[in-house]
C-alpha cells in the first residue's frame, strides 16, 4: 500500500532522514522506532506533505504522492496524528471531531463513524461540549485519533501516543489502535517505547541517524540482541 523509495528530508543544512527504502502492505501495523532524532517524526511529516521531501518518491494504492498537496494526501486516505496531539483548543470536542470529516459528505456514514469514535473513546462523548483545550493530555490524544479516524483514512500514521501519557492512558489508548487494527486499519506507528511498539506491530524498521539499521518481524526485533541493548534497556 505504501511504497517508500530513497526518501530524504533536509532542515536547511540538516539531513534529518537518508534515503530510506521501506513499505507498509494493506491491513498491516508497522513500528518506526529509533531514539530521538533519528529522523522518525521527519519520515511521517514527509509521507503526510507537512514536510518537503528532499529527494525519492513516495508511493501510496500505486500512485506517486511524492509532491502532492497535504489536502490531496489526506484526500487520497492518509491521515497524520502528529506529535504533540495538535487538536484545536477553541473549538470544543465535537467540532475538533467535525473538522476531521470536513473532506466528506457522506453525512448518514459520518454520524454513525462518529457514534463509533465515541464507542472507543466514551470519555469523548462526556466532553462533547467542552473546549479542547481544558482537556488533560490523555483526552487530548484520545481526541487527535478519533478526529484522524472521521475522515475514514486507509492509512493512519501515528506519532508518538504514548508521549507524556499515564500508564494506565496508554494502554487504553492502545487498545484502541489494536482494535482498529483488527478492523482493517493499515497503520504506521512511530513511537520511543519500542518495546511496546514492537508488541502491538506485525513488523518494524530501526532509524538510527536518519537511516533504517535494522529491519524485520517485530516478535524477531524483540528479541534481537542488538535492538534490546539500545532500545529495551538491556
Amino acid at each position: 500500500m505504501l511504497e517508500i523509495t530513497g526518501l530524504n528530508v533536509a532542515y536547511g543544512g540538516i539531513q534529518a532522514v537518508r534515503s530510506i527504502t521501506f513499505h507498509v502492505n494493506e491491513g498491516e501495523m508497522v513500528a518506526l522506532i529509533g531514539a530521538n532524532g533519528a529522523g522518525k517524526t521527519s519520515t511521517l511529516k514527509a509521507i503526510a506533505r507537512v514536510l518537503d521531501a528532499a529527494g525519492g518518491d513516495v508511493h501510496f494504492a500505486g500512485q506517486d504522492i511524492t509532491r502532492l498537496p497535504a489536502h490531496e494526501v489526506l484526500g487520497r486516505g492518509i491521515a497524520l496524528v502528529p506529535e504533540g496531539r495538535g487538536v484545536f483548543p477553541r473549538l470544543t470536542v465535537a467540532e475538533n471531531l467535525a473538522m476531521g470529516a470536513f473532506i466528506r459528505k457522506d453525512k448518514a456514514q459520518i454520524a454513525q463513524d462518529l457514534e463509533q469514535v465515541y464507542g472507543h473513546f466514551p470519555r469523548l462523548k462526556e466532553r462533547a461540549g467542552q473546549l479542547a483545550g481544558t482537556l488533560s493530555g490523555g483526552e487530548q490524544q484520545m481526541l487527535a485519533i478519533g478526529r484522524a479516524l472521521m475522515g475514514r483514512p486507509k492509512l493512519l500514521l501515528l506519532d508518538e501516543p504514548s508521549m507524556g501519557l499515564a500508564p494506565l492512558m496508554v494502554q487504553k489508548i492502545f487498545e484502541v489502535i489494536q482494535t482498529v487494527a483488527r478492523q482493517g486499519m493499515t497503520i504506521l506507528l512511530v513511537e520511543q517505547n519500542a518495546k511496546l511498539a514492537l508488541e502491538v506491530s506485525q513488523r518494524a524498521y530501526v532509524m538510527e541517524s536518519g537511516s533504517i539499521s535494522h529491519t524485520g518481524d517485530s516478535a524477531q526485533l524483540l528479541t534481537d540482541p542488538r535492538v534490546r541493548a539500545a532500545y529495551l534497556g538491556e
